[in-house]
């Protein structure tokens, strides 16, 4: 077994001395992610500057068999980049150059550690944008994006991270080199693409992303509704869905979570209200005219108790900046706070907030709920105190009843933010244990070590007898025989 300090000597080959980060210290900053709770000192840090350096890395690990943790802006917030104590954290922070804007094909084609948006940013002179819009999106990596399959408050309209990338270039824990996807619309085969969006870096380490991107809106406007009842709020939601109406984004947030946003965005939220309904409306101008009449009158009929349309962009930006900044916001309530994130059919919107709240009495925590609602992706902030004995686990007792709800009313155990390490053991409340094989056997395929990102996603499998002797297939074969064919979406496609 190598030493930390030979595996340091052969990583400074690779990367040099000043990035290969061995002191606690220096290493602090690396040993959590957006879940401060959970710390691991990892054994190394190692900051590539590109992709051969990233290929020789993981070859050096792979060699010697160390666990290799993949790292973007270390945003997550499911503790899905927490290291290995006798690992490598791979940070891949240096690797953040936006390679191209092409308006012509209407796609990006970037580094992982580009920030969201950034990409927005350099498409904009061509009347062009990145759809997808974390609330962390002025930090997060596009491949931390990737690797969670990240969401954001237009993702009602514009979709998923999943729905926005059209190729990516990925090294496996060998250190070989794939592209997926390509130019057209759909690929024969399996869809590769699919499989490592949203794969928590278990399978691949993404090196470059090439993401779809979409015109700018003529118009975009925001409804701000009160209500004086969260059922009145979520009843509201479904019906405008109902109507036909797609918002661009539709994010509801209950008391605490208003009072705290207000308190430091001042984007003009109503602090008495019980729930509030942001509601974006976006296209040419009389259709966003039209539909806001609409809206405004389903709003009155769920009995809103105050309507405000945004008058000009500052406005509009400013509602958003509430919304966004909701969850450091909700900082300032309590000394620490829990984010779970599940999702939910929209007409379960009622009795799931009621549940949580009547949950929140049993346990003796506040929660504060700010969420995605058009799609039913919910966040609710358990407020506790680390401090005080017993907290963080009840608060954790508590985040697994919610998810176990959601499960309950035929949802799943996350919307955007992944499994990692926080709802590992919730993977049991939605899939069967033959399912939880399955995707061992898909990891193994990738990764026949087990060294990538180790832990983390799948709970451990019973080994049973038909598990044991189920045929495994090897997915650098595979994937080698395909990455540099066309249809494929290889190196000839670009």
């Amino acid at each position: 077994m190598v030493t930390r300090k030979e595996l340091a000597a052969l990583l400074t080959v690779v990367v040099g001395a000043e990035h290969v980060i061995e002191d606690d210290e220096s290493k602090k900053p690396f040993e959590c992610d957006g879940i401060s709770v959970y710390q691991v000192m990892p054994m190394l840090v190692v900051l590539p500057a590109n992709s051969e350096q990233v290929a020789a890395v993981l070859r050096v690990c792979h060699q010697h068999k160390i666990p290799v943790v993949p790292r973007g802006a270390g945003t997550g917030l499911s503790a899905g980049a927490l290291p290995h104590r006798e690992g490598v954290l791979l940070s891949l922070s240096r690797l953040d150059r936006i390679i191209s804007i092409e308006p012509d094909r209407a796609v990006a084609v970037v580094q992982p550690g580009v920030r969201n948006i950034a990409i927005s940013d350099a498409a904009k002179p061509y009347g062009l944008f990145y759809g997808p819009d974390p609330s962390s999106q002025i930090a997060c990596s596009i491949g931390g994006n990737v690797a969670e399959n990240a969401g954001g408050v237009h993702c009602l309209k514009y979709g998923l991270t999943i729905h926005n990338v059209v190729a990516l270039e990925m090294i496996d824990i060998t250190g070989e080199r794939f592209k997926l996807g390509g130019g057209s619309l759909d690929q024969p085969g399996f869809d590769l693409l699919a499989i490592l969006t949203g794969s928590e870096g278990m399978l691949g380490v993404v090196t470059e992303v090439t993401v779809q991107l979409l015109p700018i809106p003529d118009v975009a406007q925001v409804l701000l509704a009160g209500f004086d009842s969260l059922t009145y709020a979520a009843d509201a939601v479904g019906a405008i869905i109902g109507h036909g109406i797609i918002p661009g984004g539709l994010e509801m947030m209950d008391r605490y979570a208003i009072q705290a946003a207000e308190d430091f965005a001042k984007a003009g939220y109503p602090k008495d209200a019980e729930a509030l309904l942001l509601c974006e409306l976006d296209g040419n101008a009389a259709e966003v005219n039209d539909q806001i009449d609409r809206v405004s009158t389903i709003l009155s009929e769920h009995h809103a108790s105050s309507i405000r349309v945004s008058a000009d962009e500052q406005e509009r930006a400013l509602m958003w900046k509430g919304r966004k900044s909701a969850f450091p916001a909700v900082g300032r309530l309590s000394p620490d706070y829990y984010c779970m994130d599940g999702t939910i059919p929209r007409r379960h919107l009622a009795h799931v907030l009621t549940e949580i709240h009547r949950m929140s009495d049993q346990f003796g925590l506040r929660v504060a709920n700010v969420f995605h609602a058009g799609d039913g992706n919910l966040h609710p902030l358990i407020l506790f105190d680390a401090n005080q004995s017993g907290e963080l686990e009840k608060a954790e007792k508590f985040g697994a009843d919610i998810l176990a709800l959601c499960v309950k009313v035929g949802g799943c155990i996350t919307g955007e933010h992944g499994v990692g390490s926080e709802k590992i053991n919730q993977m049991r409340e939605q899939f069967t244990d033959l399912e939880l094989s399955q995707f061992h056997r898909l990891k193994e395929a990738f990764d026949v070590d087990g060294t990538l990102n180790p832990g983390k996603g799948i709970p451990e499998p019973k080994h049973c007898q038909e598990y044991r002797t189920l045929t495994n297939f090897d997915a650098s074969t595979f994937l080698s025989s395909t990455a540099n064919r066309p249809e494929m979406g290889g190196e000839n496609d670009r």
